[in-house]
């Protein structure tokens, strides 16, 4: 008698490393014979991936979890599993707040998730957030695209942002070996992958934890070296990467990214602040001058880069005339792209204990500002692209008009034209864009 497969769901919240990992554990639990579930309330096993950076994205974790915890309780063979950072921030503490949790696992711990199965299959509630070395992992991921794939070089983290809960609940850093990620890289070319996202919490600092290092102090490999290793990887047509830190941003760098063909003209680098006592509270390690400099740079060498970054508002102690600093970067640097967001406390900081946190209604009001700004600057970045051919890479159809599809530019705009995914699908072709807005584009194929 054929036994009845098993079905899971995986909810993943937060930043990029979170989707990478999650695409590791779905690929972990189909080697296991799991089956994928759209729908979390036909599952036999969920698995929410968290993030903690906001408040916010924590309680609708906890909501989740409540929905589940009830359905746990009519069928106590659905196994429920919370992984990422909430978990490894609250460790055993959630099995007092969930009881009906089976598995709190740390994201240091995403590649022995069958091995942890196996003691809850077992019948243990298992907590797993000791801190640990990863280990590479041969499992084929459940990639979520067939285009686009996400690729860890670098783990952790070990600045110490004052607002920030990272290096507490992702670890120190760990650089996989450059051979490593290029058979990844270059597997994923076999099966067809187009374009690759090199992610790290701090990817500027690939490589300063591998073993060695020059007379002059150079590391013997850092991610520039990494880049011109993985660049000549033959069916990769694109390489993008994150997120950058301003301290450790190099000229180099920049040069690299300007002489190769592959690697996209679009940088991701947080500033924060576009003030320097507030980025000294924060902790950031660098003056609005030395960003400036970076981007100047960039524009030196390339001067239709894309730049995108993050912004904090309402940090503790900001005046009106020290977001009026961060207001006037973003007029004079012109993003196009920013993620902004009101300060949040988060467990285990030191700004969190601060005596001057700003009122909801300020964060709101200074969000709110510059979010207005945001949008103005982005549409008059996407308006520069007006008449342009732009080479976009066909990634799938547009759900909201079938007989479109999208894809995105070099420079990670979204771009719609008419097409047909069957012919265009995985292919980079040149679009003349004939409408714009502030994070998207219209076009002709040309």
């Amino acid at each position: 008698m054929t036994q009845t497969p098993r079905h899971y769901h995986i909810t993943t919240f937060g930043c990029q490393m979170n989707k990478a990992d999650s695409e590791q554990m779905a690929g972990i639990l189909e080697k296991m014979g799991f089956q994928w579930s759209d729908d979390p309330n036909q599952a036999d096993l969920i698995l929410y991936n968290t993030c903690t950076i906001r408040d916010n994205a924590e309680q609708k974790v906890y909501s989740y979890l409540g929905l589940q915890a009830r359905r746990k309780q009519e069928n106590p063979n659905l196994t429920l599993i919370l992984s990422g950072c909430v978990a490894q921030q609250e460790g055993e503490k959630l099995l007092q707040r969930i009881p009906e949790l089976d598995l709190v696992m740390g994201p240091q711990h995403t590649n022995r998730l069958e091995n942890l199965l196996e003691d809850v299959f077992n019948g243990n509630q298992v907590v797993a957030t000791e801190s640990r070395h990863i280990t590479e992992n041969i499992t084929q991921p459940r990639r979520e695209s067939t285009v686009t794939a996400w690729v860890n070089v670098i783990y952790g983290c070990n600045e110490r942002c004052t607002y920030c809960v990272v290096p507490n609940v992702r670890g120190v850093e760990q650089s996989r070996t450059p051979v490593s990620i290029k058979k990844e890289v270059a597997d994923l070319a076999t099966q067809g992958y187009k374009e690759i996202t090199l992610l790290g919490q701090n990817i500027d600092a690939y490589g300063r934890d591998l073993p060695g290092s020059t007379e002059t102090g150079r590391h013997l490999y850092n991610f520039t070296d990494l880049l011109y290793f993985l660049h000549d990887v033959p069916g990769i047509e694109r390489f993008r990467f994150a997120t950058s830190h301003p301290r450790y941003f190099t000229e180099r760098l920049i040069q690299a990214c300007a002489q190769l063909d592959k690697v996209c003209k679009y940088f991701h680098i947080p500033f924060q602040s576009g003030d320097n006592d507030i980025l000294k509270s924060m902790g950031r390690g660098y003056t609005i001058e030395r960003y400036r400099e970076i981007i100047d740079k960039i524009r030196e060498y390339m001067p239709d880069a894309a730049i995108s970054a993050d912004v904090i508002v309402g940090f503790p102690g900001e005046s009106e005339q020290q977001f009026q600093n961060t207001l006037k970067l973003v007029e004079e640097i012109g993003f196009d792209q920013l993620n902004s967001a009101a300060y949040s406390p988060r467990p285990g900081t030191p700004a969190a204990h601060w005596s001057d946190q700003l009122s909801f209604e300020i964060k709101s009001d200074r969000l709110q500002r510059i979010n207005h700004l945001i949008n103005t600057k982005a549409a008059h970045r996407s308006q520069l692209r007006l008449g342009q051919i732009e080479k976009v890479l066909v990634e799938q159809v547009n759900l909201k008009d079938p007989s479109q599809v999208m894809g995105r530019t070099d420079g990670n705009r979204l771009t719609f034209f008419a097409g047909d995914i069957n012919q265009l699908k995985g292919k980079v072709v040149s679009v003349k864009i004939t409408a714009t807005r502030p994070f998207s584009l219209t076009g002709d194929l040309v």
